[in-house]
This record gives structure tokens, C-alpha cells and sequence, in this order.
């Protein structure tokens, strides 16, 4: 075979088997080369978790199940008031309740110590997810390192720091973003080489408090500790003491909750894998949408994460080395393969599904350019150093590490990345921010007393029509003698309903079929205030309230992106002056209903 780019094919294999780990960085006297540098844990600490406060602080609420399936039931545990889904009607029982204690009891303790209004015991409860997902990034940053290079793991930790993915889901309030915390921390240990029981606790936790099917990624684990080390016994031992004592005390809380024994891990396999219906009925999407979703999440380092372990064998067969590393490249690399496979194939798809994959979508990603910089040291710095063998008649070739040769490669992809992503990021909050700031600035206003004239103790009526999904919790409502209510909208599903006395009192009027239920509206005529998106298109349900000025007047009102209207590539990233020239924006608009101030008027007159 032709000579490689340095001395020798055992230099080669020296070369890029060497551990790259930021412990190992420092050079040994007798090293030719300095190993690649890369941040130490504290330094990516700091990094992370600046990202993960402005996250916490700016990120929208993407999905209405984190608000109704989460904040509400949470906001319920915390003062008594919240919407009830059917999920947690104890006729189904498929959500967990020891999961929301586990962010009721800290947002708990700081609202009493600190008597903080709600919209403050919201940011503080993101801003603690945020500070949980630092810490776990952390972790698997540093086993990164340890595992597949320094170099990777710099890489990986510029994919975690402006991910536009990393950006929605480290702050959300979803099991699968409690999954993804504990994929970290699992993988991370497996990578440093910790204890096994690490790993065996994280993954069980994943599966039992947060999500049962992110038990899937630690296959690669079980396989590793099973089949490899032989260490059967040590793994069942470790399975039976936290999978029992995890298990315990999660069905404890949950019965207590719902007045009989549940075992809501298994309820929600029952009701996804084995129901007649299952979560189908929610919708389906073809197998582009996950494609569409990545990209734009990961921009240019999706389509590279899917070639990672093909190409770390190609690369490993031109150059001649053999694969470094405790543990065979294949099962590494595995767990984000079997999690594709399985939930790329489902006809029910949702973004909030790829979220425990997404710290491992960064590292394949890293493990791609990786490659790509060694096939370019190889082939192309090869070429060159052979020429001048040729014409120089020269037998010696300088000793470099592969990184130096190819930096720009890792520079110019990480460039790239980081571009888009940050305009993905913005485009977001631009586009989609205004029912945080609408429902944040209706707290402000209500203080005034010439805009809120209601006596103190009188039910207030907030209502929703269309925008019905885009509420982002009863923590944006002053107190609980507001409430928020819903008037009938060309959406034909259920909607939830307010919780009752207890939370196993089963509720009226609730199906698991999304079958509407009129029962949820209420009379406009009753409103006092109307959150709603003023846009041209009109429906029978859904009229210009806005214009509707004998009725509503507009108290606070910030701009929302009109995406039918917008220009698609537009919309999706923020760029400076085009995206305000080719994009459409109206009105999300707080409405005061007018009716009562006309009936006095007619009456004093």
C-alpha cells in the first residue's frame, strides 16, 4: 500500500490509537507530538451552562403536551387548580405522578422560601432542569473524551453548546427529556469505565420514572457487560436492586395518586404497543419527518451522524489502524442505530420522540468529522509528502498529528453548524415566542386597576379558542381566581378539563379515542379576557375577534409568525433583513372583552 502521512505504519497506528483524553494531554517527555487539546470539565461546565440559561429563559413551549400533560398536572399538585388530561383519569392511569413530584417539591420549596409569584416558580423550575442538564452533558462530555479523543470530544462539545435541538429539549418539562438526561449519565459512565452499577441505575431510572422505551439504549450496555466481560451475575444483581428500588416507590406514589395500584411504565406499553388504537389517532407521518426535523435541529451534522459507524470502519481500513478503544466500535456507536430503527418506522411521530437520542446524535456526528479529518490526512497530506519524496529525493517525513493537517475541516463544519443553528434558534424565538410574552405581560397589566377592574375573589374568565395549544401553563395565570377557559374552534379533538377534588376521582366526560367533548366550552358571552391570533383566515369557530371592536379591545399584542404566509426557508432559519422582507407576521393579541363596560354605559344612561 502506499506510505501514509507519517513515518511509518507503526507510528500510524501509535499515532491514532494514543488516548487523547484531556487527563492524558499533557506531553510525555519523550512525545513527538502533543496530543489535541480540549476544554476541561469546569471550562465546559461554565459553557454549557450559560447555553442552558438562555435556553431556559428564551425557549418556546413546543409542544401542548409538556403544558397539559406536565405543567398543568403540576401546577394542580403545587396550588390545588390545573387541567386534567384522560391520561391521568384513573380509568387509564398512563402517566406517572412520582415523576412530577420530582419538580413539584423543589419549585415548592422555593415558592414558600422566597413567596415568589408563578411565572417565577416557572423559570425557576426550567432553570433547574437547565443546571440537571449541565451536570449530565458534563459527565458525558468527559467520557466522550476518554472514549474516543480529546479531539471528539471537542467536537461534541461545540454540537451540545448550540444544537438547536439541545436548545428546546434541555429545558423542557418531558419524560424524554429526563430520558435524555439519563442516557448521558449511563452512556458517560460507560464511556469513563465507571462502576457498571452507574449505568445499570441510570438506565432504570430512564425507563421507569421517565420513559419506558428509553430502556432500548441501554441494549448496548447490557450487551457490553453481558457478553463481553461475563459479568452476568454482577449485572442481574444491580438490575434487581435499583430496578426494585426505583420501582417501589414510583408505583407507591402513583397508587396513593390514583387510589389504586398502578404501574404506569407498564400501562403506557400496554396502551402504545398492545391497544387496538394506540397513539395513531394523535396523527402519522411519513418517514420524512424525523429527516425534516433532524436537519433542521442538527443542520449539517444529522445527515453525518447516520455515516458515523460506517465510515469509522472505512476510514480504519484505508488508513490501516486498527480502532482504539476499550470497547468494539460497533456497539459504541449502536444505541442511536436501534432507537432510528425502531421509532423512524412508527406511524405516530412526534419531535419530543428523538429527544434521548440527541446527546448521541452530537457524538456520531463528532465521530464522522472525525474520520473525514483523518481520510484527508491520509489521502490528500499523503499525496503531497509523497510528491515531494518524489522530488526531493527525501526518505523522512514530519511526525504530525492528524488534527493539525485537517483543522480546517473541523473548523469549517463546526462553522457551519454553529451559523445555522443559531439562526434556527432565533428563528424560534422570533417567530414563536409571543404567547409566553402575551401571558407574562397579562400579569403586569391586571395589577392596574383602571384595566382590571373585577373585585378581588371574582372568578375571571381567560379564554381561548384556536390558541388553545399555545398555553403555556396555569403558572402564567395571576392567581386562582383566574381561569382559563375554552369557546369552540374548528378543532374537533378533546380538549382536557380542570381537575376535580382529588386526583383519583375519575372524571366525567373523558375518552381515549380524542373524541370531542362539548362539554369543555364555554359561552364567550361569559369571557372577560380572549387570547387570540388575529390572521386573515377566518371559520365559522374561528372569527377576527380582533376586529370585532363593539366586543374586544386589544390590550397588549406582540408579533407571531405567520408560517402559511412565509417563505419556508425563511421562516425556518432568522436571516437579518430577508427573513423580515419574505416572512409574515400577526398579531397574537390580548383581547378585553367591552361588553361590560357597554352594558354600563347603556344602563347610567
Amino acid at each position: 500500500m502506499a506510505m501514509t502521512s507519517v513515518r511509518s505504519r507503526g507510528q500510524a497506528a501509535a499515532h491514532y490509537h494514543r488516548k487523547n483524553s484531556p487527563e492524558n494531554d499533557s506531553s510525555q517527555a519523550n512525545d513527538v507530538v502533543r496530543a489535541p487539546w480540549a476544554p476541561t470539565g469546569y471550562t465546559a461546565f461554565k459553557a454549557l451552562m450559560s447555553a442552558r440559561l438562555v435556553a431556559a429563559i428564551w425557549s418556546n413551549i413546543s409542544d401542548c403536551d409538556e403544558t397539559y400533560n406536565y405543567w398543568e398536572p403540576t401546577h394542580y399538585l403545587m396550588y390545588g387548580a390545573g387541567f386534567q388530561t384522560w391520561e391521568y383519569s384513573p380509568v387509564y392511569a398512563i402517566r406517572s405522578y412520582a415523576y412530577l413530584w420530582l419538580h413539584a417539591m423543589p419549585a415548592l420549596f422555593y415558592g414558600k422560601l422566597f413567596q415568589s409569584n408563578k411565572v417565577l416558580v416557572f423559570f425557576f423550575l426550567r432553570c433547574l432542569l437547565s443546571f440537571c442538564c449541565t451536570l449530565c452533558e458534563v459527565y458525558f462530555y468527559r467520557g466522550v473524551c476518554k472514549q474516543f479523543g480529546s479531539h471528539v470530544g471537542r467536537l461534541v462539545l461545540v454540537f451540545l453548546l448550540f444544537s438547536t435541538g439541545m436548545f428546546i429539549s434541555s429545558t423542557a418539562f418531558l419524560p424524554s427529556t429526563f430520558s435524555m438526561y439519563m442516557t448521558m449519565v449511563s452512556m458517560g459512565a460507560w464511556f469513563l469505565g465507571a462502576a457498571h452499577w452507574v449505568s445499570v441505575a441510570s438506565v432504570a431510572a430512564s425507563a421507569i420514572v421517565g420513559w419506558p422505551f428509553a430502556g432500548i439504549l441501554g441494549i448496548p450496555i447490557a450487551i457490553d457487560i453481558l457478553m463481553k466481560k461475563k459479568k452476568i451475575l454482577e449485572f442481574l444483581k444491580w438490575v434487581a436492586i435499583f430496578g426494585i428500588g426505583i420501582l417501589v416507590p414510583v408505583v407507591y406514589v402513583d397508587s396513593m395518586a390514583y387510589g389504586k395500584i398502578v404501574l404506569a411504565p407498564l400501562n403506557i406499553v400496554l396502551y402504545n404497543v398492545f391497544s387496538q388504537h394506540g397513539p395513531d389517532i394523535y396523527g402519522q407521518e411519513d418517514f420524512s419527518y424525523y429527516i425534516i426535523n433532524g436537519c433542521l435541529n442538527f443542520n449539517v451534522v444529522f445527515p453525518l451522524a447516520f455515516v458515523a459507524l460506517p465510515l469509522t470502519y472505512f476510514a480504519a481500513y484505508i488508513v490501516d489502524i486498527p480502532i482504539s478503544g476499550r470497547t468494539p466500535a460497533w456497539l459504541r456507536l449502536l444505541a442511536m442505530y436501534l432507537w432510528v430503527a425502531i421509532f423512524f418506522l412508527q406511524s405516530h411521530k412526534e419531535e419530543r420522540f428523538l429527544f434521548p437520542i440527541y446527546p448521541l446524535i452530537a457524538l456520531h456526528g463528532a465521530v464522522s468529522v472525525d474520520c473525514l479529518q483523518k481520510l484527508y490526512c491520509h489521502v490528500v497530506v499523503g499525496w503531497r509528502y509523497r510528491r515531494v519524496q518524489r522530488e526531493h529525493s527525501t526518505a523522512a517525513m514530519p511526525y504530525q498529528h492528524y488534527t493539525q493537517s485537517s483543522a480546517w475541516l473541523a473548523i469549517l463544519i463546526s462553522a457551519a453548524f454553529i451559523l445555522l443553528s443559531v439562526s434556527r434558534s432565533l428563528a424560534l424565538y422570533k417567530g414563536y415566542h409571543a404567547p409566553l410574552d402575551v401571558y407574562m405581560e397579562m400579569n403586569w397589566l391586571v395589577q392596574d386597576k383602571a384595566v382590571h377592574s373585577l373585585p378581588p375573589g371574582k372568578q375571571v374568565n381567560v379564554c381561548v379558542g384556536k390558541e388553545w395549544y399555545r398555553f403555556p401553563s396555569s403558572f402564567f395565570l395571576p392567581n386562582n381566581d383566574w381561569h382559563l377557559q375554552f369557546i369552540q374552534s374548528e378543532f374537533k379533538g378533546q380538549l382536557p378539563k380542570p381537575y376535580g377534588n382529588s386526583t383519583f376521582v375519575i372524571p366525567s366526560h373523558m375518552n381515549d379515542m380524542n373524541l370531542e367533548e362539548v362539554s369543555r366550552y364555554m359561552d364567550i358571552k361569559y369571557c372577560h379576557y380572549l387570547i387570540d391570533l388575529d390572521t386573515p383566515q377566518v371559520a365559522p369557530h374561528e372569527p377576527r375577534y380582533s376586529g370585532q371592536q363593539d366586543e374586544w379591545s386589544v390590550l397588549a399584542t406582540h408579533s407571531f409568525l405567520d408560517a402559511p404566509r412565509s417563505h419556508s426557508l425563511y421562516r425556518a432559519f432568522y436571516i437579518p433583513w430577508l427573513s423580515a422582507r419574505y416572512c409574515q407576521f400577526a398579531n397574537y393579541n390580548l383581547l378585553k372583552t367591552t361588553r361590560t363596560k357597554n352594558k354600563r354605559t347603556k344602563k347610567n344612561s
